[in-house]
């Protein structure tokens, strides 16, 4: 059941003070979704720690985390775009929505991170004789992200979205290559077979991808990242953003595991990319300021 049908299920359940929230959210979702704690306690005539209380009793781990679920809940925009947009939506309520959600999975997916898992992705990256990002799709993108990043960083990168390619790398890899594989749903077949070409050669397997997936499964190692968004349906919107900063945290930790020849390399990189680059112009007010 989505939020707002465990509201409804439960609502009998609940106590006398807990059922004027429940109230008051099913009154007006989408107000709560956009209201603090405080702005919503007042509006049902209940005290915080009651919000907070109600929260936990549906599941929730407290009030951000409710919101959340919350907006998931209200499918009632416009198919395949966003769960959060309605048909009656202006540019302002539309483009907060997208903010607000994005803002909301990113602290979702920060609360619950496995830090010891990305450790172990780190070192593994940072010991690796060749690594390979791959996806299928919007996770190609983030693939394609990942590649670029880690081509600096003087080591032997794969990217492709041709699956054939992908393959052959898998079929081709050895025991101290990384393949990175990056998948929202972790339910396409290819990601999951991708990932077991590359285990039988003794590769290891990092997936950024759902909890207790297919492709999680079989993976050496998962990142899961619960974003409750549906790409089956809908845009993949905040999942992207999430995959995004997971590879920035892989790409950060990677540097620093490294040490300094890794950081010299990146600053020569860094200089080299300057020549393809117009010289930035310096206004009057920002040469005042560098000179102070």
């Amino acid at each position: 059941m989505n939020m707002l049908e465990k509201i409804e299920a439960q609502i009998a359940a609940l106590s006398k003070s807990e059922r004027k929230v429940a109230a008051q959210i099913l009154a007006a979702p989408q107000e709560a979704i956009h209201s603090s704690i405080a702005r919503l306690a007042r509006a049902a005539e209940v005290s915080e720690p009651t919000v907070n209380r109600f929260c936990r009793r549906l599941g929730a781990r407290g009030f951000p985390d409710f919101k959340l679920q919350l907006a998931q809940s209200l499918a009632k925009g416009p198919g395949w775009v966003s769960r959060d947009v309605r048909e009656d939506d202006d540019t302002a309520s539309y483009s907060h929505k997208i903010f607000d959600s994005a803002l909301a999975g990113l602290q979702q997916v920060r609360n619950q991170l496995d830090l010891a898992a990305v450790r172990q992705a780190v070192i593994a990256l940072a010991r690796a004789r060749k690594l390979a990002f791959f996806g299928l799709g919007a996770s190609a993108v983030v693939a394609h992200d990942a590649f670029n990043k880690f081509l600096r960083f003087s080591l032997p990168v794969v990217w492709s979205e041709d699956i054939v390619i992908q393959r052959m790398s898998c079929i081709n890899s050895h025991p101290d290559d990384v393949f990175v594989l990056i998948s929202h749903t972790g339910r396409t077949k290819n990601m999951v077979e991708l990932a077991r070409l590359a285990g039988v050669n003794g590769s290891t397997v990092i997936a950024v991808t759902s909890p207790a997936s297919p492709l999680a499964e079989v993976a050496t190692l998962a990142l899961t990242l619960d974003v409750p968004e549906d790409t089956d349906i809908y845009l993949p919107m905040v999942s992207r953003l999430t995959q995004l900063t997971v590879i920035d945290v892989l790409a950060t930790g990677f540097i620093l595991e490294r040490g300094g020849a890794i950081r010299e390399n990146l600053k020569r990189v860094k200089e080299a990319l300057k020549e393809s680059r117009f010289d930035k112009v310096v206004t009057t007010e920002n040469a005042a300021q560098q000179k102070n």
